[in-house]
């Protein structure tokens, strides 16, 4: 039975702790009414309008009474729920047509030992559920701790090493800029030298001198006709 409660919560969930947590005294009773009468297997269509029907299971005994007469009750079983209507088998037809305003339309209370019992262990489950979910929360919370704390520090770090970045960008900028300082200089250098250079080519020209002062004439192709003059 435990387990089929549990099952019922689990299918439609805590909504909040206040509304699991309100305690009634007269939770095996709840009100509806009849919709539909098959006399022939006795059994009892009826209209319900109330949050625990979840709570009602198949084969749970119920009692129900008109307004007139509280003592007369007819006495049944569930065969069926849905959300908004419950089946019932009716023990003894007779009385019932006999004692109670019993027609489509008609307004019963109805009582169920077996309904106070399944809310009463559903509330024990919905503490328990509530504890685990407590503790579940509470580890949550440390995790998200953790997990904003890893967020600050990876920006910590990121913020340092975009400060070295850009430290080390500017010093980069630096090298570069006294390397192109270096190029120019040299290059300047190597400017001025070579128009050095070229004016002492045009000196080294201009004073360039001969190993002997004397030409050879036409006649030094013939041995004998050679002479210096």
């Amino acid at each position: 039975m435990k387990f089929t409660i549990l099952l019922y919560i689990l299918m439609f969930g805590i909504h909040s702790t206040e509304s699991y947590a309100n305690t009634t005294t007269d939770e095996g009773f709840f009100s509806g009414r009849i919709s539909k009468i098959n006399r022939a297997i006795s059994t009892v269509r009826v209209k319900v309008d109330f949050d625990n029907v979840k709570y009602v299971n198949v084969k749970d005994m119920l009692e129900f009474w008109d307004e007139r007469n509280s003592s007369l009750k007819c006495k049944s079983y569930v065969m069926g729920r849905t959300a908004d209507y419950i089946l019932l088998k009716v023990s003894d037809m007779k009385f019932c047509e006999k004692n109670l305003l019993f027609t489509s339309g008609a307004y019963f209370r109805f009582f169920s030992e077996d309904l106070a019992n399944n809310v009463k262990m559903g509330r024990e489950v919905v503490s328990i559920l509530l504890k685990k979910r407590m503790a579940v929360q509470g580890q949550m919370e440390i995790r998200n701790k953790e997990v904003i704390s890893h967020v600050e520090r990876v920006n910590t770090i990121n913020a340092r090493y975009q400060t070295l970045r850009e430290k080390l960008e500017q010093e980069w900028q630096k090298e570069l800029h006294a390397l192109d300082e270096d190029r120019t200089y040299s290059l300047r250098s190597y400017k001025d030298l070579e128009l050095r250079r070229d004016e002492i080519d045009q000196k080294l020209e201009l004073y360039r001198l001969k190993d002997d002062n004397l030409t050879l004439d036409r006649w030094s192709l013939d041995s004998n006709l050679y002479f210096k003059k």
